[in-house]
């Protein structure tokens, strides 16, 4: 699957993948022809949404969700087993669930640190043996998504800062130990999305925008093209990168 080329036949399991980024990530893959599978924790009217609107776009691969917590130990091995009674194998497993507790540095919250953390690791903490298994005889490409403030300081960011840098050491480590199966893992990180009206700040929003040297904020859709190029064959012999796509606001001093 080149970056704009067809992945017909391939299957793709996307974490959060109901809203946000990870629909975004959901529809640019079913626009070339996987069959995506998106996972939820909670909300089912949102994800009956999610579903028919990718629908209703006719694109040509298929979209089915499925409800489960993936911070949970038996979680995403049962979702692969469901899986592969329907498919022989799993191709694509994206990871973009994510937690955030507003707090300080100085004045942490440890629960909701911890629920950062666990929301971050988990996933293939638990997960990573029956992933290979399910992503066994062919070429598989685990993505992650992560965050700017895994190495920026960002004001009230600590508890999910810490959780993607964790995240983005669990990329290399795994990428070393799954790259002899075949398997690729790597992530892509930005910094603040533009989500339209539920962005925030709408001073803060231009500002940013401003000091962006490519014009605008980044937006889900730009963070799913490169999740489905490293999802492409063209990406093979790339293992355990992180790449920015900010449109250059990082490099700003």
């Amino acid at each position: 699957m080149g970056p704009d080329g067809p992945a017909e036949g391939k299957v793709a399991l996307v974490a959060g993948g109901t809203r946000g980024t990870g629909f975004a990530v959901a529809r640019t893959l079913m626009r070339r022809g996987c069959h995506v599978f998106l996972n939820y924790a909670h909300d089912e009217a949102g994800a009956k949404e999610a579903v028919t609107a990718l629908q209703g776009e006719e694109l040509p691969g298929t979209a089915t969700a499925l409800r489960s917590d993936i911070t949970r130990p038996d979680a995403l091995p049962r979702l692969l087993r469901g899986i592969q009674q329907h498919h022989d194998r799993l191709d694509f497993f994206v990871h973009s669930a994510v937690s955030f507790h507003p707090m300080d540095a100085a004045d942490p919250a440890p629960e909701g640190m911890a629920t950062d953390l666990t929301a971050a690791l988990a996933p293939l903490v638990y997960g990573v043996r029956p992933l290979v298994r399910a992503m066994g005889g062919g070429p598989g490409r685990v993505v992650v998504v992560s965050s700017t403030g895994a190495r920026r300081v960002v004001p009230r960011y600590v508890g999910a800062g810490i959780a993607k840098a964790a995240l983005e050491a669990q990329v290399r480590y795994l990428a070393v130990e799954l790259a002899p199966a075949g398997i690729t893992v790597n992530g892509v990180s930005t910094a603040k999305l533009d989500k339209g009206p539920r962005s925030g700040d709408p001073d803060l929003m231009r500002a940013l925008a401003a000091r962006t040297p490519a014009g605008r904020l980044t937006t889900p859709d730009d963070i799913a093209a490169v999740v489905a190029l490293l999802c492409s064959d063209d990406a093979r012999w790339i293992h355990g990168q992180v790449i920015t796509a900010d449109g250059g606001l990082t490099l700003r001093a």
